[in-house]
């Protein structure tokens, strides 16, 4: 018998924030497996750090910080490797994603490698987004109105015409590209209606409108948009 591929969903950093079913996976994991970015210590792992028993195996994928696409697939290709290993000799293996694993999470890597062969869980996860839309009490969408989630590095011209298209924004991956961001939204005349977001849910925590946010953006940053007062109404 061959062990069970589970991917399970962290939550965006608050360790509170994680469900009852990923907290009882991880308690009980003899093997448990996760990402770091670059040699850096691994955030998902600090999430479920008092949930890992002590002598549980770690398969660590270190993910180079690039923007060619080769390096990070042969990262995950090692780690699939060592994880469809301990599968193979009857062990169950946790995946550890930060936020949720289908939702820009590095799950989906692993699961493209090994759930054809392997019989495989996904554990859904608080994302990102609702993260920061509670942190900035800032209702996103209601009745039949449309959200728009765009990542950062897009282009300067397509983030606009997809901005000028939407009713409500989420801009994710900021860090780096927060002054293109910022000058797309001002040129738009909507930089009132924007807040900012940096480390949801953890202690240092930053809320601040646009027009506030500093000039320096962390990775985990969101910018959220909407279009006009109280949406909601």
């Amino acid at each position: 018998m061959t062990g069970v591929l589970y991917g399970v969903g962290l939550g965006p950093g608050a360790p509170d924030l994680m469900t009852l079913r990923a907290a009882r996976l991880i308690k009980g994991a003899a093997v448990v497996a996760y990402p770091t970015l670059a040699g850096a210590d691994s955030f998902a792992r600090s999430i479920a750090a008092d949930l890992i028993a002590p002598g549980v195996r770690e398969i660590v994928m270190d993910v180079p910080m690039s923007v060619e696409r080769a390096p990070a697939q042969a990262a995950y290709d090692k780690g699939a490797i060592e994880i469809a290993a301990a599968l193979d000799a009857g062990q169950n293996v946790v995946c550890l994603c930060e936020g949720d694993p289908f939702f820009y999470g590095s799950f989906m890597y692993l699961f493209a490698r090994l759930s054809e062969t392997y019989q495989t869980e996904v554990v859904p996860g608080v994302t990102s987004v609702t993260a920061c839309a509670a942190a900035a009490c800032m209702p996103l969408a209601a009745r039949n109105e449309r959200l728009t989630v765009l990542p950062g590095p897009l282009p300067e011209d397509e983030l606009r015409a997809r901005i000028e298209g939407a009713e409500s924004v989420v801009i994710m991956k900021v860090g780096r590209h927060l002054a293109k961001i910022r000058g797309v939204i001002d040129a738009l005349g909507l930089t009132a209606d924007a807040m900012y977001v940096a480390r949801a849910t953890l202690a240092e925590e930053v809320v601040l409108p646009l027009a506030d946010a500093p000039e320096k953006a962390p990775y985990f940053s969101m910018i959220l948009l909407t279009k006009g007062a109280d949406p909601w109404l």
